[in-house]
């Protein structure tokens, strides 16, 4: 069975910092691109950042400069860097994987249960 895995929310102050890290586990045949969403409050779940398994990066203009996604194909892991947090980033924080499972060898994303970022002071 997949899982993904997210850890590294928590609290943090304005100008602070977080890395975010999310492990897919289970029998894995090949993991495409990799990404990281965020739901705030009230608000639709929306794109902060994506990688694909060459390792191009795009990412949505309210955290470039800011944020950093980068992953470790041996780990099956991607991590999200974040910088410069502001109040407006409190979000609960969702991994996924376009992959591959042995099992079916039916390709689909697989999404984690999310963590929690919260920047207040």
């Amino acid at each position: 069975q997949v899982q993904l895995v997210e850890s590294g929310g928590g609290l943090v102050q304005p100008g602070g910092s977080l890395r975010l890290s999310c492990a897919a586990s289970g029998r894995i045949f090949s993991i495409y691109a990799m990404g990281w969403y965020r739901q705030a409050p009230g608000k639709q779940r929306e794109l902060v950042a994506a990688i694909t398994s060459g390792g191009s990066t795009n990412s949505a203009d309210s955290v470039k400069g800011r944020f950093t996604i980068s992953r470790d194909n041996a780990k099956n892991t991607v991590y999200l860097q974040m910088n410069s947090l502001t109040p407006e980033d409190t979000a609960v924080y969702y991994c996924n994987a376009d992959l591959r499972p042995i099992a079916t060898m039916s390709r689909r994303v697989y999404w984690g249960q999310g963590t929690q970022v919260t920047v207040s002071s």
